[in-house]
């Protein structure tokens, strides 16, 4: 169970990402897959390198903004489809990713990692290490709310609302969606950093299907939690992957095999999808039984 929210809270940030792009810009973004692992592989070759994990962690994200950049140009600037943009862009980032590592797998148990002094301490696998990875991802949240609240973070989040309206009050809506896919794709690499150092190694493949498992773990969490506010969607999207890492490993542990993973991530992904159309339905009938008339449902966030 404390490993199950260890990792949930750490893939609580990567989840921010997703949520960023899939919700705030209305952008099927998949380069998600790769810069994930871009992130993981130049954090892992700084640090065997001898680099601080501190700089190799600015290093690999700095890596996933300039990734999301690459998508949002080809798509703004080069006028190509949201979903093949980021289809090409995670297609290069594999190549691109063994010349960084150099090899398709890289250990790291050897090496001093930010979860080093941890282990050193006898914490990881503890309470304490859940409320610290907590405190991380509740900063993330924190930071991430406040730039959506600034005048720039509501240009981004008009362009993914209304972008003929945005670009009409004089928005410059290219700039804000490669924005926006950069801070996304940073968070997601960002996460990738991190998710390495914990379980000690960079693998190649290691970000395959991270996109299925970001956006369940948004839209579990604003099924559950909602998302009639910005705070609360925001937060919702975090929490979502919390209950997500929750209900794999219960499954691991009633004998669920691992390969049916994606499977599982699948099903709760068609579930979550479903769970808001049902709410409307037992809120108006509801509303039917006591006699008042059914309030009308808003999906997007304030």
């Amino acid at each position: 169970m404390v490993t199950a929210l260890e990792v949930g809270l750490l893939y609580a940030i990567m989840a921010l990402g997703v949520y960023l792009t899939y919700r705030v810009l209305d952008f099927p973004d998949l380069t998600v897959d790769g810069s994930f692992t871009m992130g993981a592989a130049t954090a892992a070759v700084l640090i065997v390198g001898g680099v601080p994990p501190v700089l190799g962690m600015l290093a690999g994200t700095g890596a996933g903004v300039v990734a999301g950049f690459i998508t949002g140009a080809l798509h703004a600037w080069g006028g190509i489809n949201p979903l093949l943009a980021g289809i090409l862009t995670q297609i290069g980032l594999w190549s691109i990713n063994l010349r960084i590592m150099g090899r398709a797998n890289l250990s790291l148990l050897r090496e001093r990692t930010v979860f080093t002094p941890l282990r050193e301490a006898g914490l990881m696998g503890s309470w304490w290490s859940v409320l610290l990875l907590a405190a991380v991802s509740s900063v993330a949240v924190l930071v991430l709310f406040w730039f959506l609240r600034t005048a720039y973070g509501v240009a981004i989040r008009a362009t993914g609302d209304n972008q003929e309206m945005a670009s009409s009050q004089g928005v410059n809506t290219a700039w804000t969606k490669i924005t926006g896919l950069a801070l996304s794709n940073g968070l997601v690499a960002f996460c990738g950093t991190m998710v390495t150092q914990y379980q000690g190694y960079a693998d190649i493949s290691m970000g395959v299907g991270l996109v299925v498992a970001g956006l369940a773990s948004v839209i579990l969490g604003q099924a559950i939690f909602g998302m009639s506010k910005l705070w609360q969607a925001i937060a919702a999207a975090a929490l979502g992957s919390v209950l997500y890492r929750l209900a794999i490993q219960i499954a691991l542990d009633n004998g669920l095999d691992p390969n049916d993973m994606k499977l599982v991530s699948a099903l709760l992904v068609v579930a979550a999808l479903l769970i808001p159309k049902w709410a409307p339905l037992r809120r108006f009938r509801m509303k039917r039984r006591h006699g008042a008339p059914p309030e009308p449902v808003s999906e997007v966030p304030a």
